[in-house]
């Protein structure tokens, strides 16, 4: 027989929130991807911005806007390790769409040696996401303010927390002062932060939930404190998540990201929340496994995402001006490379104003070496 919501949860809860932030991730899915979409219909457009008057474009947003409300209101109702894992519908839906979007006719040996990491990643993420589902905590406390309270102030709370920040310092120190520009430190840093994250975006939505219900809860000052953290440690964490994209590829970025949130994730729930203390040692495992499962899927996902297109450039001459200009125009539908941290399926390769050379120009030899024009000034 099932808890009541007024004991602390419910197998109907889990249900509920599992449903919502499946729902929630292919929302923001297909609306990153209406977004891209738009984009790309507009290349070549001289005002950087058409986008803005499109209503496709607008679509995207509202139904983006709309994801992650559902999102945010599933983490009221099911475990925090569940619906940090399901983060991984969103990559599959991605994955999925642009293989509608690319449209590309191709035989069945050439497909499956260009999209078969893809697909294999794809029955991965399924299967273990099947597993999570099935296997995941379902001990799920209503999220009162004193409920919050108390789990904040013992001692094993405390212990992860002076644990974290000090994990957080030694790796911000490394990536500032010994410039230690690598991949797995600003990703560690950002799944620190975004540990805190849904930490407190779980709480803020469980007292937001049961304000709605009927009781209270906007009045104490934890809602506040919760509040503030969760608006400073996304904007934070968005921050670092942008410069990961600046230094590395974001698609080999969303992969790495997704694996050590999700973790870091767990372990809060485990800790903070004690998600998994009912749980038996099969379950545990199984649920283990399923993440295991998404961790690999999206890895081959992300990693077949970046197709590499080699740069064919050629010259014209501005008739006006006199002066010769490089230009690459081949489009593509492909992962988005310009440092933006997201999903989306739709880009194209000349998003870059032309390269302009020098005006005064006399002549050109070819590099006997390279094959290349060698253009001299005077």
């Amino acid at each position: 027989m099932p808890i009541s919501r007024a004991d602390g949860g419910s197998y109907t809860d889990n249900l509920i929130g599992t449903l919502l932030a499946i729902f929630g991730n292919v929302l923001v899915s297909v609306s990153l991807n209406i977004q891209k979409y738009s984009h790309v219909k507009l290349v070549g457009s001289k005002d950087l911005r058409a986008f803005y008057h499109t209503k496709t474009w607008w679509s995207g947003f509202v139904l983006v806007c709309l994801g992650e409300g559902v999102n945010f209101v599933s983490y009221a109702f099911a475990p925090l390790a569940l619906i940090t894992a399901l983060n991984a519908v969103s990559v599959l839906t991605s994955s999925i769409l642009g293989l509608i979007f690319l449209r590309e006719k191709l035989k069945p040996k050439d497909f499956a040696k260009r999209y078969g990491l893809s697909f294999l990643g794809s029955i991965l993420t399924i299967g273990g996401t099947y597993l999570f589902v099935a296997f995941g905590p379902n001990s799920h406390e209503k999220l009162k303010a004193e409920n919050i309270v108390t789990h904040l102030v013992g001692w094993p709370v405390l212990l992860y927390m002076l644990l974290e920040i000090i994990t957080f310092c030694l790796l911000l120190y490394f990536y500032k002062r010994r410039h230690a520009n690598y991949l797995v430190i600003i990703l560690m840093l950002a799944a620190l932060l975004s540990s805190v994250t849904v930490i407190t975006v779980k709480a803020v939505s469980g007292m937001l939930v049961l304000t709605v219900e009927g009781s209270m809860q906007l009045g104490y000052p934890i809602f506040s404190v919760m509040f503030v953290c969760m608006v400073a440690s996304v904007v934070f964490q968005a921050k670092f998540l942008s410069q990961a994209c600046q230094l590395y590829d974001p698609s080999l970025v969303a992969g790495v990201n997704y694996s050590l949130s999700t973790i870091v994730a767990m372990v809060a729930g485990a800790v903070f929340y004690v998600e998994f203390k009912n749980e038996d040692v099969l379950h545990i495992c199984m649920f283990l496994l399923g993440s295991a499962f998404c961790f690999l899927g999206v890895f081959l996902i992300t990693k077949n995402r970046k197709r590499t297109k080699t740069f064919e450039p050629y010259v014209t001459m501005d008739m006006v001006n006199g002066v010769p200009t490089i230009h690459d125009k081949g489009l593509f539908v492909q992962q988005e490379n310009n440092g933006a941290f997201s999903y989306g399926a739709l880009v194209n390769n000349d998003g870059v104003a032309p390269a302009t050379l020098p005006v005064n120009l006399k002549h050109s030899t070819v590099d006997s070496i390279t094959g290349h024009p060698d253009l001299k000034r005077d």
